[in-house]
C-alpha cells in the first residue's frame, strides 16, 4: 500500500496547524481539557499560567479547530474538538522513545 502524496496546496495548511501545536503551553492546555471541558479559570488553576496567557493560547487553538467553546451564563467552557491531536502526540512520543533506545544501543556498544 503506497502512502498518498501531499499536494503542495495543502502543505501550508498542515504547517500552520503544526505551528499551532509547536508551543508546549498549548499542549499543556490541551492535556488539561483532554477529558473534560473547563473554563479559563479552571485551566489557569491547573496550569499556573496567567489568565491573559491562557486566553491567548485558547483563542489560537480555537482558530485552528483544536478546541471548541460554549457559553453558559457568564462562563465559557473549552473542550477538545479534534481528538486526533492526541494520536499525533502519541506518534511523536513513540518516535522519541525509538530514537532514545537507538542512541542507548549505540552508546552501549
Amino acid at each position: 500500500m503506497t502512502q498518498p502524496t501531499l499536494g503542495t496546496d495543502v502543505l501550508p495548511l498542515i504547517a500552520e496547524r503544526l505551528k499551532a501545536l509547536a508551543e508546549p503551553v498549548r499542549l499543556q492546555i490541551l492535556n488539561v481539557i483532554r477529558d473534560r471541558e473547563s473554563t479559563v479559570s479552571e485551566i489557569v488553576g491547573a496550569t499556573g499560567l496567567g489568565q491573559t496567557n491562557v486566553s491567548k493560547h485558547l483563542q489560537l487553538l480555537h482558530a485552528h479547530g483544536f478546541v471548541s467553546r460554549r457559553k453558559e451564563g457568564l462562563f465559557v467552557y473549552y473542550a477538545v474538538a479534534d481528538r486526533l491531536v492526541f494520536e499525533l502526540c502519541e506518534l511523536m512520543c513513540d518516535s522519541l522513545d525509538e530514537t532514545v533506545a537507538t542512541r542507548r544501543r549505540i552508546l552501549a556498544s
